[in-house]
């Protein structure tokens, strides 16, 4: 396994956020099309959780995401983040706060 210094793992900003919005990508039967509140700003996010979640289980779900990601296209969509998920053999699982949070609070 590689290992990074702390200096690497401070550049990547984690936030916390709740899913407002789930769709199905439109040409992905994996991926869902998520907006996401982050306190002071909705952002898209494609995240490949279609097969472990229904969209109204995702509805107003807390979630971690990583904020300053590189925004690019997934199969045509702009996805402006990325959703932090465990793998399970039964397919992947969010990372949740245990508490309640505000959206925007910075994960360390």
């Amino acid at each position: 396994m590689e290992t990074i210094d702390i200096n690497h793992f401070m550049k990547v900003k984690l936030k916390t956020g709740e899913i407002l919005e789930a769709a199905a990508h439109p040409d992905a039967d994996k991926l869902y099309v998520l907006k996401v509140n982050l306190g002071d700003r909705i952002v898209q996010i494609v995240a490949g959780i279609r097969l472990s979640y229904k969209p109204e289980e995702l509805i107003g779900k807390k979630v971690v995401v990583v904020e300053n990601l590189e925004p690019k296209p997934l199969r045509g969509v702009l996805s402006e983040g990325m959703i932090l998920a465990a793998s399970s053999p039964n397919g992947p699982v969010i990372v949740s706060p245990e508490k309640v949070v505000e959206n925007g609070a910075t994960v360390k």
